[in-house]
């Protein structure tokens, strides 16, 4: 090996700088600090240490905390999700999902307590019910249409939310009987909340 070869197979490898992949880091990374610790309990060094990033590049993206929080609950509430729902299925969809296991998609779990956590702080709740108002009520309101649709969607999201919670501490999927009768009771109920 000549001596320029070796000098230069003893450079450390230069990576190269990928917004896109290191802003998707610290968000997952935050999200998962923000649903176990919550708001307060969250230190932006550990997020960073998560990620593998420098804390600096937080301040750089998200313009520190605050910033990231707000990032984090935006990506956290999925709007589009709704558009996909097929009005003549998705009650049973929907009742078979919450039968399940609440880790059959970490993600989502990891973003529901991260939602659960946020909105009991003082800190946090009112950025929360903002969120919630904009990217969740929203499109529900929207999909389900029709007379009351106030009224209607605020309960579909109450029992949305409830059968969540249920599913997240029971932590276990329903079986035999018991989860033919969930499934079943459950489609009905949300079925006839987007009925007009």
């Amino acid at each position: 090996m000549t001596k320029v070869a070796a000098l230069v197979s003893d450079r450390p490898v230069v990576r190269k700088r990928d917004a896109e992949a290191t802003q998707a880091a610290i968000l997952a990374a935050a999200k998962s600090h923000f649903a176990r610790s919550g708001y307060e309990g969250a230190f932006l060094r550990d997020i960073a240490a998560d990620a593998g990033v420098d804390a600096a590049l937080i301040n750089r993206y998200f313009g520190g905390k605050d910033g990231l929080f707000a990032a984090a609950l935006k990506h956290s509430i999925r709007p589009h999700a709704f558009h996909d729902w097929q009005r003549e299925t998705f009650a049973v969809e929907m009742a078979k999902m919450m039968a399940g296991h609440a880790h059959q998609d970490m993600d989502r779990t990891h973003a529901f307590q991260f939602l659960l956590r946020a909105a009991t702080s003082p800190v946090t709740a009112p950025l929360v019910n903002a969120a919630v108002q904009e990217r969740f009520m929203g499109p529900i309101r929207a999909w389900i249409g029709g007379p009351n649709v106030e009224a209607r969607a605020r309960i579909f999201a109450a029992v949305f939310i409830g059968l969540l919670v249920e599913r997240l501490i029971r932590d276990e999927p329903l079986e035999g009987r018991e989860r033919k009768v969930f499934i079943e009771r459950t489609a009905a109920v949300l079925q006839s909340l987007v009925e007009a």
